[in-house]
């Protein structure tokens, strides 16, 4: 029956939130905004309503270690396994405003998260803080997209058609795939919870690894299918922008939401949130290495995938091979990761300056 309710709630999520991002990408193209912006807002925000969806719901519930590892393993599982698989599918070509901007962003959310939560949890105040970035973040794409796209338009060109009947029916669609997020979202709390109490699991690891990766089948089926289909601005910013998304408006809300707060565990300050300013960072050389995320790239991301979920399974069984994964992984895998691709980045700026002054 528990099975039953978890594989309830994951489908009700995944089609709450094809509806919702459909209804909702008509709309903005209506607006007349570019395929990355798309890709960062109204695609990763769709993609990333399951998460708001349980976290809200885990917070008002008073189970602050699923809100927080939700998202802190949604992150993570964004860019190491959907970057990495959707790579593999075909490489990804990173757009010049990510390196500048939104990467960047995310870095400085990912350090952000783990100064909020030095004292212990993530209060109301700090939930405002991060609800008010929201906005104005989402302000600042929109009008910089619009002024971008009149600016590309040609003189008379007229504006892209939105008629009374399709503007309703795409706000149907969005309204109905919320409301079946909100429906989906309480079967999937409830499932997991029943399954972490009956094998001895901590909650944190039941939303890293479980809850994470199941909230995150909606970019998985939309960063996949648009790399299949050549839209690799929408596959790169849906990943960015989810993660954006995921630290100011998910766990501000969830802030915002819970009576005393969201707790922050010692455990995700020592690690949790340390992997994932660390897996953030990784994508900024990774596209300065040719503006492109390669193959052998993406099955590197996703090899680290499959380590840190070892580790965490390994550590919930209390297993001593999972002190030697950790240590594997922070003091050997990933500084040799980083000395790579911080020499690749500099051979590419070295070539491209040899190539400006030729």
């Amino acid at each position: 029956m528990v099975f039953f309710t978890f594989a309830a709630g994951i489908a009700l999520l995944v089609g709450g939130a094809e509806l919702l991002v459909r209804g909702a990408s008509r709309l903005a193209a209506a607006l007349g905004v570019t395929p990355l912006v798309i890709g960062l807002t109204v695609v990763a925000f769709g993609t990333s309503a399951p998460e708001l969806a349980v976290s809200v719901k885990a917070a008002l519930a008073g189970q602050s270690s699923i809100a927080v590892g939700n998202v802190v393993g949604s992150n993570i599982f964004n860019v190491l396994f959907i970057l990495g698989v959707s790579a593999l599918v075909a490489p990804l070509v990173v757009a010049r405003q990510l390196i500048r901007l939104d990467v960047p962003l995310m870095i400085f959310l990912s350090v952000l998260l783990l100064v909020l939560g030095l004292d212990g949890s993530i209060g109301r105040w700090d939930g405002a803080l991060l609800s008010a970035g929201m906005l104005a973040y989402v302000a600042f794409l929109y009008f910089e997209s619009r002024r971008e796209h009149l600016n590309q338009r040609e003189p008379g060109e007229p504006p892209p058609p939105s008629g009374r009947a399709a503007l309703l029916g795409n706000v149907v669609l969005a309204i109905g795939g919320l409301l079946l997020l909100v429906v989906g979202s309480r079967l999937l709390v409830d499932s997991a919870v029943t399954t972490a109490r009956a094998l001895g699991v901590s909650d944190l690891v039941i939303g890293l690894t479980i809850i994470a990766a199941g909230t995150s089948l909606p970019e998985v089926v939309t960063s996949v299918m648009a790399s299949i289909k050549g839209e690799r601005d929408i596959a790169v910013g849906n990943v960015v922008g989810s993660n954006i998304f995921n630290i100011m408006a998910v766990l501000g809300a969830a802030g915002l939401a819970a009576p005393s707060g969201l707790e922050v565990t010692g455990a995700a300050l020592r690690f949790d949130i340390p992997v994932m300013i660390a897996v953030a960072l990784a994508c900024l050389p990774i596209g300065f290495t040719g503006g492109v995320i390669a193959r052998w790239e993406g099955a590197l991301l996703l090899g680290y995938y499959v380590a840190y979920t070892a580790y965490l399974v390994l550590a919930a069984g209390q297993q001593e091979s999972a002190v030697l994964l950790r240590s594997g992984l922070l003091y050997f895998a990933a500084p040799l990761t980083a000395m790579t691709l911080v020499v690749l980045s500099a051979q590419q700026a070295l070539r491209g300056r040899a190539e400006a002054r030729g």
